[in-house]
């Protein structure tokens, strides 16, 4: 039996989004099912635009998901002497030819056809043929080679995921395979490195269904064995419009600085055009056990969900150990060179794990409760009377003298609401304010209880100040 092989082709010329890494999943989730092989390769042959950063972020993206390969990283740009092995071959063998056309000259020609409602291409003018004469060759013009694309027949696959593809060779041009820079052509060398790779199944965007048949007809021309091919409809945005590489919210490394956990991403991403029964979440070993089949792919478009993503984070983090939530965010919170207690910042990790998305809020609470935050006066103004102000007071007077703890915490603040006539809610949520810059938190005996003393003593003072002073300048 065959064994699988498929492969992640990305192309460093920008960030590594949401719909590549989604592409990747599929793709190794496949191989995996089936005890295969993955393959990453760099298709770097566009050396104006690809970067060393680019395909750092490609790497490191794989590595942080735990999207391991098998084989590689491989680069198109280490193979070139391989490529021109088979690119002399189809020279000697009349599958390609020299073409000195100038851009100009083609350009010319398809406006000509365009103006005649004609599909512009190449008009195969140093295509050679029996009995034909060609053009005198240009001087110091540096020629392209071109691919003898066969003029008749069609081009017919069945993809694994939209079913049976036919395209016709008439709407072909004769693909340049190699520029005048010398380089070879992507849809050359994909070609080429899936014939040599032993890749049996290439699993990609649908933007690429065009690119297939060129590829298709140079690997018959070599007479080698064809891979089948997938083509996952595109990820689009909320504004149903696809999604970029060169958007940083998209960028994979992107969501990794925001604090979403690579669970959450590849569990989200295998949902997204895919589906088993009415699960929504599942491991990626149970992921990898049930995809067997590209046929249960969506043929639609897939619309990237923040919201739903968020949602998913949320139940992991929920999932995970405190110890291991603060390891994670310990690299966040040291940035901000505050001194914590450990034992005290897992206590807060615990209360408030279950009302975040991100380690990056989760973090930023964390913070918080060290950092002295800018006061949000026009909210606090909000929950503020004379009589509110005089309680904060006395919550000054009496926190500096009681055991810290919860219990005692509660049974002070019931003293203070009775003495000045108020309920919990109206002392509580200036006090949410004061110490979090939040209007809604767990028990505010228990969110006092995790601060230090001196620290709550002060916001209080700070805020009161705050308010009397624009309470004169609003006498003025």
């Amino acid at each position: 039996m065959t064994i699988v092989r498929t492969r992640f082709a990305p192309s460093p010329t920008g960030n590594l989004h949401i719909g590549g890494i989604r592409t990747a999943l599929f793709s190794w989730a496949y191989a995996r099912h089936f005890n295969g092989i993955f393959i990453l390769r760099i298709e770097d042959t566009d050396i104006n635009r690809s970067t060393l950063s680019a395909t750092q972020t490609i790497i490191d993206g794989m590595k942080w998901l735990g999207l391991n390969y098998d084989e590689g990283p491989f680069y198109q740009t280490k193979r070139i002497n391989r490529y021109f092995e088979i690119i002399n071959y189809l020279l000697s063998n009349d599958y390609a030819y020299y073409c000195y056309s100038s851009v100009e000259e083609i350009e010319s020609f398809r406006k000509k056809q365009r103006s005649f409602g004609e599909k512009p291409r190449y008009n195969r003018i140093w295509r050679p043929e029996p009995g034909k004469i060609l053009p005198s060759i240009p001087i110091n013009r540096k020629p392209v080679i071109r691919f003898k694309n066969p003029l008749y027949g069609n081009i017919t696959w069945n993809d694994l995921i939209k079913g049976k593809i036919t395209i016709s060779n008439k709407e072909l041009d004769d693909l340049v395979i190699v520029r005048a820079d010398g380089i070879p052509t992507y849809n050359f060398c994909a070609a080429i490195d899936d014939w040599d790779m032993k890749i049996t199944h290439v699993i990609r965007g649908d933007d690429h269904i065009n690119n297939t048949p060129r590829q298709i007809n140079i690997l018959k021309a070599l007479g080698v064995t064809l891979p089948f091919y997938g083509h996952l409809p595109m990820v689009i945005d909320s504004n149903k419009v696809k999604i970029s590489k060169r958007k940083e919210a998209t960028d994979i490394m992107y969501y990794k600085k925001k604090g979403f956990l690579p669970e959450a991403i590849l569990n989200y991403l295998a949902r997204l055009g895919w589906s088993h029964g009415n699960e929504e979440i599942f491991s990626i070993k149970q992921f990898c056990y049930w995809f067997n089949d590209c046929k249960y792919l969506s043929k639609s478009p897939a619309q990237f969900n923040l919201k739903k993503l968020e949602w998913l984070n949320n139940f992991y983090i929920k999932s995970y150990d405190d110890k291991k939530l603060l390891n994670l965010i310990q690299p966040i919170i040291k940035k901000k060179n505050i001194e914590y207690n450990t034992l005290n910042v897992l206590k807060i990790i615990s209360l408030f794990k279950n009302r975040v998305n991100t380690l990056t809020e989760l973090s930023d609470i964390i913070i918080i409760f060290y950092s002295t935050p800018k006061l949000h006066i026009e909210l606090l103004k909000k929950y503020i009377t004379d009589i509110i102000k005089l309680a904060l007071m006395e919550c000054v007077l009496q926190f500096s003298n009681i055991i810290w703890e919860k219990q005692i915490l509660n049974i002070t603040l019931k003293k203070i609401l009775e003495k000045f006539k108020l309920n919990m809610p109206q002392l509580a949520m200036p006090l949410r304010i004061i110490l979090l810059n939040k209007l809604q938190t767990p028990s505010i005996d228990l969110i006092l209880s995790l601060f230090n003393r001196n620290i709550v003593l002060d916001r209080i003072k700070n805020a009161i100040k705050n308010l009397n002073n624009t309470n004169k300048n609003l006498h003025i």
